[in-house]
């Protein structure tokens, strides 16, 4: 991604060699299995509406953007939650998406 929020960017600074491993354990999860690029962050984005993570779900959201993921595609794989993470959530992690969208334009 090419703009990590300031707490991330923090603890990189902080941390090397742990945001290292970190890395280098998410490249071992995306080449574990079959699914594609755009797949990937799109669980990721699932996962992280879920979760109820506003700063995973921007930066899902703009990593997915960033691979040619349409806000189509995107806001499907959010609403897909609606009845597993319940309404408010589900709005809660449309919101904070489309802010990202917002932010990634040009």
């Amino acid at each position: 991604m090419s703009k990590f929020p300031r707490s991330y960017q923090r603890f990189m600074n902080d941390h090397p060699k742990v945001w290292q491993a970190y890395e280098t354990l998410g490249a071992a999860a995306a080449e574990a299995g079959p699914l594609d690029a755009k797949v990937r962050e799109l669980v990721k984005l699932g996962m992280a509406a879920a979760n109820q993570s506003e700063s995973a779900v921007i930066s899902h959201t703009h990593r997915a953007l960033e691979i040619g993921t349409t806000v189509e595609e995107i806001e499907q794989a959010i609403l897909l939650g609606i009845t597993t993470i319940g309404f408010p959530a589900t709005m809660a992690a449309l919101s904070w998406s489309h802010a990202a969208q917002e932010e990634h334009k040009p």
